[in-house]
């Protein structure tokens, strides 16, 4: 089959090439480069076309999976270099990963555009406005001591009613719409987020079954800091020793995922550190892009000699907390949530439907509380446009895609979201306001606790 691509960028003349007086043109080094054969694995087919978020809204091929697999061959070879235009194309994947589940050639591109993006961030020189954005996001999110003391003056600022004030003007999203995304999604700062109320161990209820780590996360621990505390009571609920260690940080995933590689190396030896001995059966994970990536330590680490075998065993333990729970049944008692009954629609994060193949478990969880019934929307498995800090990143487009996936869950009528990913939580609130809708958006292990501790949903209402 063959495709006629659009011009991706000039091909330099080779005989430049050799001119000792032009400089040389960028293109990838020869550390992990987007393997070839990996590569020759794509059919050019079109299947991941339809479900490629990037593509559908941008309209692109260049915007497509299959385009940037065409454009990373053509860079390995040299035919395309490492251009600005070039670059750009890779931005706007979301790494959702959507393609991967829909190839049908079993094309790896979750691997192709992981070490395509450490390449970019090494061989191409962004504009210095781009580069101190980046820069304020991973010297700031991965680290929630420092992300803590911003809490501060952003707390000062909802309080005086300042953020509708700078929304009304537009002068942000005019001057810097990346600022604007940013603000946009900045939920409201509780007193919670200045406090870490879990303890290093919480024992068993009842028969102990199993020793388990927790991992808090970042975003989750500070702003979503009741889904950890839900996700702690859950577990021991149904049997589970649960081991908090206070030296974890952050999972890697906001950083690896934007090609910062040597920063989401140093950050996955702290948390396999932080773990380390600790005798467990299993290690839970509550945010669904942060699950994926503690699943990938492996790889990223697979040049270590020093954690290339604890990065392996650390692996093996990694469970989101619905995988884990679904595998081991639950043993505590599930009351209904309100006397009547409770329509519910859950949105599938991409790196836990696309990323982990974690899908039925979470359903196969809500309907065992009594009075649930799940609703199921159009286009389930199509990203909100979060993907980590894209939607930071990239607003236009993640704008049009938070704005689809908001109105497709309330067109099934369902009077409850449940979301397992901090970062589609905030984009879906983001969108239900714009949109002025008030529905709750609530993590799964929420509502099992509710139903777990019985007349407990108002709680989480209110």
């Amino acid at each position: 089959m063959t495709t006629n691509l659009p011009k991706i960028a000039s091909i330099p003349n080779p005989s430049d090439l050799d001119n000792p007086t032009l400089p040389l043109a960028p293109s990838f080094d020869a550390d992990h480069p987007p393997d070839p054969k990996l590569i020759d694995a794509c059919v050019h087919c079109g299947f991941c076309l339809s479900t490629c978020p990037s593509y559908r809204v941008i309209g692109k091929e260049t915007d497509s999976p299959r385009g940037r697999i065409y454009l990373m061959d053509a860079i390995n070879e040299g035919e395309v270099p490492l251009t600005p235009a070039a670059v750009e194309h890779f931005d706007t994947c979301l790494g959702c990963l959507a393609c991967v589940t829909t190839c049908p050639s079993g094309v790896q591109y979750d691997k192709l555009i992981a070490d395509t993006r450490p390449q970019i961030e090494r061989n191409h020189s962004r504009g210095l406005g781009d580069r101190l954005f980046r820069q304020l996001l991973f010297s700031i999110f991965p680290y929630p001591d420092r992300l803590r003391v911003l809490l501060y003056p952003l707390a000062i600022y909802q309080k005086l009613g300042l953020p509708k004030l700078v929304q009304s003007t537009g002068l942000l999203q005019k001057f810097a719409p990346r600022l604007a995304a940013m603000e946009s999604l900045l939920p409201s700062v509780t007193a919670k987020a200045f406090q870490d109320t879990l303890p290093t161990v919480i024992s068993a209820q009842g028969e102990k079954r199993y020793r388990v780590g927790m991992i808090l996360g970042c975003v989750q621990r500070l702003f979503f800091s009741e889904v950890n505390e839900a996700t702690a009571r859950v577990l021991s609920a149904n049997g589970c020793e649960v081991v908090i260690p206070k030296s974890q940080g952050c999972c890697a995933a906001l950083p690896y995922h934007q090609g910062q590689e040597e920063q989401g190396q140093a950050l996955a030896r702290q948390m396999i550190d932080a773990f380390e001995g600790e005798n467990l059966d299993a290690i839970i994970i509550n945010a669904a892009g942060c699950g994926h990536t503690l699943k990938e330590y492996d790889r990223i680490l697979q040049d270590d000699p020093d954690y290339r075998e604890k990065a392996e065993d650390f692996v093996q333990k990694v469970k989101d907390v619905q995988e884990f729970l679904s595998a081991v049944g639950l043993t505590a008692t599930l009351h209904p949530l309100q006397d009547e009954a409770l329509t519910i629609v859950y949105q599938d994060a991409c790196h836990l439907l696309h990323g982990q193949k974690i899908s039925l478990q979470p359903r196969e969880l809500l309907r065992q509380i009594p009075g649930v019934t799940l609703r199921e929307p159009i286009d389930a498995a199509l990203c909100c446009g979060s993907a980590g800090v894209y939607n930071m990143l990239q607003p236009e487009v993640a704008e049009e895609l938070g704005q689809q996936k908001v109105t497709n869950l309330l067109n099934t009528g369902a009077t409850i979201i449940a979301s397992a990913n901090p970062g589609c939580s905030l984009q879906i609130m983001k969108h239900l306001e714009s949109q002025e809708k008030s529905i709750p958006v609530l993590h799964p292990i929420k509502l099992l606790d509710a139903s777990i501790r019985g007349n407990a949903l108002n709680e989480y209402l209110s």
